[in-house]
């Protein structure tokens, strides 16, 4: 199976499907991604899914989050920040192919479920909100946060030793054992997530 990852930032979600037995991934991004693990495209995606999108068996969607994130209600900046997920999942749904639209909570997914990293044995909790026009889902327990790798919930900030080696602490809790810089490993999905959904896609077919 092909799949197209839109928004794909370093890979977090490309890997995950990888992982799932996919066998062809091609991502696009309107930035440079050196750390990208597969075919990469510099591009825009409403552009790229719009020319190339039925030669693909499913497509996934990471718009960017900023605008509905928890962070622009503090800094109350939600205007310099695009939002896109209305013109994707219109571009989504007219390319008839199945699709996967993640992002934060409080973004404008309609139906979605909530995966945590505490579904997968991740130390980490990482809530992330996916739709899909496929019916995969089922209930989930309840997440359980005690004692999570959080520098900014868990931690002891008053510790300077809690503040060291952020990318490589986070990284290892997402479990993504690729080389990602300290920016991209910060805005990743864990690829259990996607991985997790690959497998019920390719059940699906």
């Amino acid at each position: 199976m092909r799949l197209l990852d839109l928004f794909s930032g370093a890979g977090g979600a490309a890997m995950g499907y990888h992982r799932a037995g996919f066998d062809e991934i091609v991502g696009v991004d309107i930035a440079p991604q050196p750390n990208y693990p597969f075919t990469f495209v510099l591009g825009d995606a409403l552009e790229y899914v719009t020319e190339h999108g039925a030669e693909f068996d499913v497509i996934h969607a990471s718009p960017p989050c900023q605008a509905y994130s928890e962070m622009q209600k503090v800094h109350q900046n939600k205007e310099k920040h695009p939002e896109l997920i209305e013109p994707v999942r219109e571009l989504l749904i007219k390319s008839d192919k199945t699709y996967v639209i993640e992002n934060v909570k409080g973004a404008p997914l309609i139906n979605p479920i909530i995966l945590c990293g505490t579904y997968f044995g991740l130390n980490i909790a990482r809530h992330r909100l996916f739709e899909s026009n496929v019916d995969l889902f089922k209930l989930w327990p309840p997440c359980n946060h005690n004692g999570l790798y959080s520098k900014w919930r868990w931690e002891d900030k008053s510790k300077p030793e809690n503040w060291r080696n952020e990318r490589e602490k986070l990284a290892k809790a997402m479990d993504i054992d690729w080389f990602m810089t300290r920016p991209e490993v910060r805005e990743a999905i864990p690829p259990a997530y996607t991985e997790f959904i690959g497998r019920l896609l390719q059940k699906n077919e």
